[in-house]
């Protein structure tokens, strides 16, 4: 992994070369920041990069001397991971991370942008949650003493380090304050007011934001076959999170449908056909409770984005093509004088959906709401 590898965070990108070429790389660091902005590739890029042993002109790791291509391999004896892990049946003692390094290679070399949830997800046991166990400090520990083969740096990336259980945190306390020499520890959190107080106040900070929508654009369309204003729709919702954006990728086709309820909806109302209008209603009902909830979620940002759109500002609009294709005739009837009204109909609708109502008669009444509103 290198430097060019990353198309994000290029000042904390700098701050770190900077560390590595003025030879003042402090012995812990904490990279954090919320999930899915891509924090562990760039500590493995820093890492790569003190590892390298022949920078390039423009301040990158080479990819081509023997510690760039152990990197890549993820087979470089002087870098460590540790990582969360899950006590499976079989098992008599705490795992360590060691005990899961085949399944964490292959983990994080398809994964750029890493969960928890998609790491729990790999293993056998099923809705366990990962955590470091005692045993994993001792042999942190170990690891880090010994004497580096081939860099000058022992380094040790440790993902998530809010999991840390209090027994073990303590135990690497004092390594943390009293660090081996040439040896380098990089934290990787996702929530760093979790991590026990003693550790993270001696550790440098490198705090990263979430991705811009410009960012998650790009990232979306290099990696699907997206239209633009697809991609820009996802990203916006993503809230710079890459991993939220695929997952709304994902959610795709189910969005698709809602988008098709909601243009049967406001076709229907404005038709005042009340008697398809009951049909549509006993039809969201059969969908069930949670895909209620989410179709009136989507319905009020729906609402939303047709208001902004009279606008004219297309900068500010986030929908995706066939969204927009309907709103070019639809926007116009959403307007300063029903558009809190309506949004107010679904939020309510949801409320009392969640509060166990009874959908056909929610969905029928938002539906008479809906005609006497869009006619205001």
């Amino acid at each position: 992994m290198k430097f060019s590898d990353i198309s994000f965070h290029r000042n904390a990108i700098d701050r770190l070369r900077r560390m590595a070429d003025e030879d003042r790389i402090p012995h812990a660091i904490l990279i954090d920041g919320p999930e899915g902005i891509g924090k562990f590739v760039l500590a493995r890029a820093f890492a790569q990069y003190v590892h390298c042993d022949n920078h390039t002109p423009d301040g990158d790791s080479c990819g081509v001397c023997r510690s760039c291509r152990l990197h890549q391999a993820l087979n470089h004896t002087d870098l460590h991971f540790s990582f969360p892990v899950v006590k499976l049946e079989n098992m008599t003692s705490p795992p360590v991370s060691d005990d899961f390094l085949n399944e964490w290679r292959d983990f994080i070399k398809s994964n750029r942008f890493m969960s928890i949830d998609s790491w729990a997800s790999t293993f056998t046991k099923k809705n366990a949650q990962p955590m470091i166990y005692a045993p994993e400090s001792s042999s942190i520990i170990h690891k880090l003493s010994l004497t580096s083969h081939i860099s000058r740096y022992q380094i040790l990336i440790l993902w998530l380090p809010e999991r840390l259980g209090s027994d073990t945190a303590n135990k690497l306390l004092k390594l943390v304050e009293e660090p081996l020499e040439d040896t380098l520890i990089i934290m990787v959190s996702n929530d760093s007011k979790s991590i026990l107080p003693t550790i993270s106040s001696r550790l440098q900070r490198v705090t990263l934001r979430p991705l811009s929508d410009q960012t998650v654009t790009s990232i979306l369309m290099e990696e699907n076959p997206l239209d633009e204003n697809d991609a820009k729709a996802i990203a916006h919702l993503s809230l710079g999170n890459i991993i939220e954006a695929m997952r709304q990728l994902s959610l795709s086709e189910e969005q698709s449908s809602f988008f098709e309820m909601f243009k049967s909806l406001m076709r229907l109302a404005y038709q005042r056909k009340i008697k398809d209008l009951r049909e549509w209603a006993n039809d969201l009902a059969a969908l069930g409770r949670e895909k209620e909830l989410k179709f009136y979620e989507y319905t009020s940002r729906l609402i939303r984005e047709n208001f902004i759109y009279n606008f004219a500002l297309p900068e500010l609009n986030y929908l995706n093509s066939a969204e927009g294709d309907f709103s070019r005739n639809f926007a116009r009837f959403i307007t300063e004088r029903n558009v809190e009204k309506l949004i107010e109909v679904f939020d309510n609708a949801r409320t009392d959906i969640a509060g166990n109502g009874n959908g056909k008669i929610i969905n029928l009444d938002v539906a008479i709401k809906t005609i006497l509103l869009l006619k205001s």
